[in-house]
Order: structure tokens, then sequence, then C-alpha cells
């Protein structure tokens, strides 16, 4: 459930092609969009209509671990939207997937699910450091958050 710190932040807005990784993600479950024709099969995010490998139009949702690694982050000076000034210092990481290294999702390294964009000191970021999605509540809509492995 988001804080009052959250109301005002961005949201994701789905659209018809990612609106099951929203849907996945109100459950708590992580999950990539992948090819269904048998002989391709292959991961893909950003979701979207046509395989990039094999051109089909077939597609099927697998659940990942929500395990990851940090592949590379920023601690964004200044804010640039006035809802973010009152988080900052705050980081906004990238991460590769365990199961999926090629694919890497944007979010924030936080001490728990709910806990605010800059709940976690920058000293403890690193590139590599291993971590597990999380799931909050912004403006409806669940958004997969990062908590450390070994906090």
């Amino acid at each position: 459930m988001a804080d009052a710190t959250t109301d005002h932040l961005l949201a994701p807005v789905p659209d018809d092609d990612g609106a099951p990784f929203w849907d996945y993600a109100a459950r708590g479950e992580l999950r990539v969009q992948a090819c269904a024709d048998p002989e391709c099969e292959e991961l893909r995010f950003p979701p979207r209509p046509c395989c990039p490998h094999c051109q089909s139009f077939d597609s099927t949702w697998r659940k990942m671990s929500g395990k990851g690694r940090i592949w590379s982050y920023v601690i964004p000076h200044p804010p640039l939207l006035p809802a973010y000034a009152a988080l900052a210092p705050y980081n906004a990481i990238i991460v590769e997937l365990a199961e999926a290294p090629r694919i890497r999702l944007v979010g924030n390294l936080v001490t728990t699910a709910d806990a605010p964009l800059n709940s976690v000191p920058q000293e403890r970021l690193r590139i590599g450091a291993k971590v597990q999605a999380v799931f909050t509540e912004i403006d409806g809509v669940h958004v997969p958050r990062w908590v450390l492995e070994r906090p």
C-alpha cells in the first residue's frame, strides 16, 4: 500500500501488451513475456505483440524467481520532479534477472516493499549485489521494487 511519500510519484500506465505484467505484479508475481512458438521460446521485455526473434505473434508469460543482480545504478541529482525532491537522494537501479540475463528491469532498491525510495544508504549500492523483487502499490498499480538478498 502506498504511503504519503508515494502518493504523487510517477505510476506506470499499462498498455495492452504489458497489461499481463501488471496483473501478475498485483498478485506478487514477476513474470516476463515469452514467445510461445516451441521452436523459439525466447523471453522478451518490454512486452510487445511480435517476437523479435522469430516474428511469432503467440506469447505466454513465464514466472521468474524475482532474483537478480544490480547491473547498474544512479543517484539522481537534482531531482527533476517536485514529488521526488523530498526523497533525494534516492537510487534508481537496473536489475539483470537471474534466469534471463538479457532481461533488465528498472526500479529502486529499498529496505522493504513499502519503504521510501531513499531507505537504502548510497554506500550500500554496488554493481553485482544480489536482489529480490518485492511489490508495492502506487496509484492502484503494483510495481516491482528490489531489496538486497542479504540486508
